[in-house]
């Protein structure tokens, strides 16, 4: 028996899952690292810490599975997009606090950008709308705000990474600078054509070029490591979401996959050709095999199991994620309670960085039950938001909704989700979905997999969930979220 070893570096917490050669997971290790939070909407994370507890939990997995690095035939790695690491290439210290994808900091200069009509030209070369959430602004930052980092990366002393090149370079004893084309694709200084650096983007947001990793595939031998796992191929790298999309099998255009996690992410997989938003969501590459590139449309949710851990952290209602569905269940309704979770604004179709979290419609009668029950209705309100949009771009009737992430194994929240979108909503035998897609990315490099299709073959459903609410009940929760979300729209503008 072979096996593989997937790399999960998330928001929150970093894991890593041993998966033998059928897709089946053995093992496996997960550990929550800080959040940290200077200013408000700032979010930033400590890169040596997400390294150590990474690395911890790759000694966690092997030992759980019984396993020795010898017996790993090769190391995918997925990670959480746009977050942004620089680092001293001599030392290898970063040189601030990564800046996290939710982080709000750029909001400004992304608004002084749109004003000097930059939208236009983003869009055509990268597929993504001018926001704050995207690399590029939150790199500019850095290299602005820290002493001498600008003048250094021109030196070419610095290196650039989002997560992902990150730990290549942490397991390769600083060997090795990469990233693939799917987490390139998300720092706004990618040409979506190419699926190279683009010159104009890096001259429109000053980036010296000589901070930039490589772009490879996402399915190719890159090194063997030198640390934590000696030998062993890392041989598949993904951004989590496009990591998703392949461990769903969504591999034919039309195929759609929803990931709920600290955000929610629906990506609809689009071929050869990069499908152009006119609803204001993001056209990305979602893999390069073989130097092919393939596309996704995708909307972006900013907070979805986060407004859960909000509930556990912030307001106390309950002690662990586990307890939201039974305390959700036990109302029959929110009472006409609505939740935006909006603390750092709202993604897709929206795009609006100042709109803040808003709880209505509380009355005396109001009790953490429905508080709970609105916060997993709205993780089900957004989403069919950004399929509505994907049905606009398209013309797409989708036959059905693959999801996956923590939240999926949530009932309620999987019924009401299917009920909202009119379709059916399938969870997978594996939620592991993420981590399964950089682990066959990096089977699929070293021929443990003959074909992209040979993986597709082993997905199985779980649960299939049909819609059974009448449309003017849907119509009329539908009417209530809108309002919800009007009034939660630029509460912070000034």
């Amino acid at each position: 028996m072979k096996y593989l070893l997937a790399l999960d570096q998330g928001t929150t917490s970093s894991r890593t899952i041993v998966f033998d050669e059928t897709g089946r997971p053995v093992a496996s290790a997960q550990r929550e690292f800080r959040q940290h939070f200077p200013q408000p909407g700032w979010v930033e994370h400590d890169p040596e810490e997400i390294w150590q507890k990474q690395s911890a939990t790759v000694v966690d997995a092997l030992a759980k599975a019984g396993l020795q690095a010898r017996d790993i035939a090769a190391l995918g790695i997925t990670n959480q997009r746009e977050t942004v690491v620089v680092w001293d290439r001599r030392t290898g210290q970063p040189i601030a606090p990564a800046i996290v994808w939710q982080d709000r900091r750029t909001a400004g200069f992304c608004a002084e950008l749109r004003a000097a009509g930059h939208e236009a030209l983003i869009a055509e070369k990268t597929g993504l709308v001018i926001d704050a959430y995207f690399s590029a602004s939150k790199l500019r930052w850095l290299l602005d705000n820290v002493p001498d980092a600008r003048a250094r990366a021109t030196r070419g002393e610095l290196a650039f990474g989002t997560i992902d090149s990150w730990l290549v370079w942490k397991l390769t004893g600083g060997r090795l600078h990469i990233t693939d084309a799917s987490n390139a694709s998300r720092t706004m200084l990618v040409n979506l054509a190419t699926g190279d650096w683009d010159a104009d983007l890096l001259a429109l947001f000053d980036i010296p070029r000589a901070l930039l990793p490589e772009i490879r595939d996402s399915s190719e031998v890159y090194a063997a490591a030198t640390e934590v796992v000696p030998g062993v191929r890392i041989a598949g790298i993904a951004g989590d979401q496009q990591a998703a999309l392949f461990g769903q099998a969504c591999l034919a255009p039309g195929m759609a996959k929803n990931t709920y996690g600290t955000g929610c992410f629906m990506l609809l997989q689009t071929g050869a050709t990069p499908v152009r938003s006119r609803q204001r969501l993001l056209t990305t590459i979602a893999w390069r095999l073989g130097g092919r590139l393939e596309y996704a449309l995708e909307g972006s949710v900013f907070v979805a199991g986060a407004a859960v851990q909000y509930l556990r952290d912030g307001l106390g209602l309950i002690r662990s994620a586990a307890e939201i569905e039974p305390l959700a269940t036990s109302v029959p309704d929110t009472g006409g309670v609505y939740f935006v979770p909006a603390f750092v604004g709202l993604g897709a179709p929206y795009w609006d960085p100042h709109a803040r979290g808003a709880l209505l419609g509380l009355t005396r009668g109001t009790r953490p039950a429905h508080i709970a029950r609105a916060a997993v209705e709205a993780i089900a309100h957004q989403v069919t938001d950004v399929l509505r949009a994907m049905q606009a771009d398209t013309d797409l009737n989708l036959a059905e909704l693959r999801v996956d992430g923590g939240a999926a194994v949530n009932d309620l929240l999987m019924q009401f989700q299917a009920d909202l979108l009119g379709c059916p909503v399938v969870r997978p035998r594996c939620v592991e979905t993420t981590a399964l897609g950089a682990a066959s990315l990096a089977g699929l490099a070293v021929g443990l997999y003959a074909t992209p299709q040979e993986i597709a073959a082993r997905w199985q459903q779980e649960r299939r969930f049909t819609p059974s609410m009448a449309p003017a009940t849907r119509d009329a929760h539908r009417r209530g979220w809108h309002r919800a979300v009007e009034r939660a729209r630029a509460w912070a503008e000034s």
